[in-house]
């Protein structure tokens, strides 16, 4: 497999993972069917859409509605699949899913910028994490519960580094982009898996001090 399919198929990836998340979140809230397929697409598609508006480049699902097509399938039987899940079983597969949809994003948008040439070598990182995060973002935003970014979850921590390493092995190994690619997504999804299997967070010395007044 060339590069050219694997880049798409971590996109779809992506897109399938994502779409799940976004019922998920809604799953316990007893929404309906057009509320969770309408989050679920905007989750998947969310990331993508700000870093091709960085960008400045036509948004990738409108070039190719596969995305949607993807986002509203994966949306639709995530929906159908929830009602024999318990809450827990839910809150658990999302956050795996959540996992590993970043990990396709975000290595799929630091190959996409590199491609672009654009901000180069910094803005293949930045961007591979606004995307990787972004529809995540929305997702807690929408369906009112606080994101994994505002925890002290180790989330972010794992896919800048992949990103990272990502960005500095491209330049040593460019005929082994798709090798390349499948070392960066399994170091993110690897990190974050065992974060959530064993409850790993950051200390409380790394965190923010909440203010005694409530202010």
């Amino acid at each position: 497999m060339d590069f050219v399919a694997l880049q798409y198929l971590l996109g779809m990836a992506g897109t399938v993972a994502f779409a799940a998340t976004g019922v998920a979140a809604v799953a316990p809230k007893r929404v309906d069917l057009f509320g969770a397929v309408v989050l679920g697409i905007i989750t998947a598609i969310g990331g993508g859409t700000i870093r091709d508006l960085i960008l400045d480049v036509p948004v990738f699902w409108a070039v190719d509605l596969n995305y949607l097509w993807v986002a509203l399938g994966a949306s639709m039987l995530a929906f159908l699949a929830h009602k024999s899940m318990t809450r827990g079983q839910i809150y658990r597969s999302m956050l795996y899913l959540d996992g590993f949809g970043a990990a396709m994003f975000a290595i799929q948008a630091a190959r996409k910028v590199m491609d672009l040439d654009f901000g180069l070598p910094l803005a293949p990182i930045l961007l591979g994490v606004t995307t990787a995060i972004g529809g995540g973002l929305i997702r807690d935003v929408l369906a009112g519960n606080t994101t994994l970014l505002m925890r002290r979850d180790i989330y972010a921590v794992p896919i800048t580094l992949g990103c990272v390493v990502y960005a500095a092995l491209m330049p040593l190994f460019p005929g082994n982009a798709g090798t390349v690619g499948v070392v960066s997504v399994a170091l993110i999804f690897g990190i974050r898996s065992a974060a959530i299997r064993w409850d790993l967070k950051f200390p409380d010395w790394l965190a923010t001090r909440p203010d005694n007044n409530g202010l």
